[in-house]
């Protein structure tokens, strides 16, 4: 079982990071939260500094996660402020209009390089930090969509598989320094990234019910988790519609 005692969180402003920070410290955690948005990320961090006890630690900076230069000052300026490194969840993306990326290849660089490649360039440096620590958990945000291309989000469910992809590979090469590596991949989650989507019915979880599942697969290292759960079954089936009917579906 993984201790959550000090944990980092990048992307903390999202909705889904936000139930997670919370309820790891009614847990009695520690945090260091970055985010984009100033505003959004001080009302968090007072938010969390009321929930929380005198022993508790709770901190954090603005920062442009898409800037990769700023990764290594992000992780050490974390790791200072908690006295070490127990556990990190990366939680930032965006969800891409695919029409128009379709049409601007510069606006498909900039989602995969939001989406994957500062996710990557992050998980390089952490990787490396709790290798040598020979403990720690890293958790990422992935996504149900990464599991096989769609026509309604393929940039989007790109970004992510790559990331899946990558996690994979990860956890395989920490495994042997006690690191587990988690790759969380909620289906549809009612929160302001998919507002411009119809919701409704028994496919839609809330970001509560994504931070529970996240904390307890970070708790017990798991590899991969389907939140909810039933999304497991359902990606098992999409994976395996056969291609000539796939391409068919308005999915």
């Amino acid at each position: 079982m993984n201790s959550l005692n000090r944990v980092i969180l990048f992307g903390a402003t999202s909705a889904i990071a936000e139930q997670t920070a919370r309820q790891l410290v009614a847990q009695g955690a520690s945090l260091y939260c970055v985010g984009r948005n100033r505003d959004k990320l001080m009302a968090l961090i007072d938010d969390l500094k009321v929930r929380a006890s005198d022993q508790q630690q709770i901190d954090g900076c603005v920062a442009d996660l898409t800037d990769s230069d700023q990764h290594a000052r992000l992780i050490d300026a974390g790791e200072r402020a908690l006295g070490g490194i127990d556990g990190v969840l990366i939680a930032h993306g965006t969800l891409p209009d695919q029409q128009a990326c379709q049409a601007d290849v510069d606006k498909t660089r900039q989602e995969i390089e939001t989406n994957a490649l500062s996710v990557i360039s992050l998980l390089t440096l952490l990787a490396n930090r709790l290798e040598q620590q020979q403990h720690g958990v890293i958790a990422v945000i992935s996504s149900v969509a990464g599991d096989r291309g769609r026509q309604s989000n393929y940039v989007y469910g790109a970004a992510k598989g790559m990331v899946t992809l990558f996690l994979q590979g990860l956890r395989n090469r920490l495994a042997k320094a006690s690191v587990d590596v988690v790759t969380i991949k909620p289906g549809f989650v009612d929160t302001p990234m998919t507002a411009e989507l119809d919701k409704g019915g028994p496919l839609w979880a809330k970001p509560e019910q994504i931070a529970t599942g996240i904390i307890k697969a970070m708790q017990k290292g798991k590899g991969e988790v389907y939140l909810p759960w039933f999304w497991w079954g359902i990606m098992l089936i999409i994976k395996h519609i056969p291609e000539a009917i796939f391409k068919r579906m308005s999915l």
